[in-house]
């Protein structure tokens, strides 16, 4: 057992930590939609090359025939087109302009306590007018001052709610965002922060990548189909530019990169 033990801990590690393949749980096949995980072969120099290779192609689960791509070309790929990305000031302002858009529409509470609370102080006002000419009975008083409560219960939701999730300013969006320029990305701790933050996912195909954004912590993946739906109803639009985002899914942006 000793032998063994010394042996193993001489041996090089079996299994690569996640962290050295950077797009592990990102990088999907754009033919079938299967993920590409990370492995590695020795060649007859011996040296070590590390790989991206479909799911589908290794464990042949179908007739997908997707091309392992090397590791270190994918993932440079990946990095500069996100910080292209990030050095582009017309994106990050068209990046911005979204996060304020759904910062508003994200909480429907408010404009919903906006609204009733316009409506009590409606009512409240025809009451009042009412009483003013000569109208005044016990239901007409009971009425008010369930109005009253009423719009004394919306105003302290409507505090609640808006102290609840402060609103973010574009300038500091935009701050937060420029952060991510100095960005060394040659530092593996770089590279993946970059992609932590921005990389929703990625559909390889032999020709082209399909590179999408999230929006916010907690975005869900999007999946395969909802890429197809979504690629197939651009109608033939320029697909080597940021596009609008996908309808009924919490993608921001898209990038597909043609590769030569």
């Amino acid at each position: 057992m000793q032998e063994k033990l010394a042996k193993n801990k001489k041996a090089p590690a079996r299994h690569k930590a996640e962290d050295d393949y950077l797009l592990t749980t990102k990088l999907f096949c754009g033919y079938c939609g299967a993920y590409l995980c990370g492995e590695s072969g020795t060649s007859r120099t011996g040296k070590v090359h590390h790989y991206y290779k479909c799911v589908s192609v290794k464990k042949k689960r179908t007739e997908c025939h997707k091309r392992p791509v090397r590791k270190e070309w994918i993932e440079d790929l990946v990095v500069g087109e996100t910080m292209k990305m990030v050095m582009d000031d017309k994106a990050i302002e068209a990046i911005v302009s979204m996060l304020m858009d759904l910062q508003d529409r994200d909480n429907v509470n408010v404009p919903l306590y906006e609204q009733q609370l316009r409506e009590a102080d409606t009512a409240i006002s025809n009451l009042l007018n009412a009483i003013q000419q000569g109208i005044l009975t016990r239901s007409t008083k009971e009425r008010l001052e369930e109005l009253e409560n009423r719009r004394d219960e919306l105003e302290n939701r409507l505090a609640c709610e808006k102290l609840a999730k402060h609103k973010v300013s574009a300038e500091f969006m935009t701050f937060w965002l420029h952060r991510f320029r100095k960005l060394d990305v040659r530092q593996q701790s770089h590279r993946k922060m970059l992609i932590d933050t921005f990389i929703n996912a990625i559909f390889l195909y032999d020709d082209k990548m399909v590179i999408t954004f999230n929006y916010k912590e907690g975005t869900k993946t999007i999946t395969f189909a909802e890429l197809q739906e979504a690629i197939s109803n651009k109608n033939g639009s320029d697909l080597d530019c940021l596009v609008a985002p996908f309808h009924n899914i919490n993608i921001s942006l898209t990038v597909i990169t043609y590769i030569s």
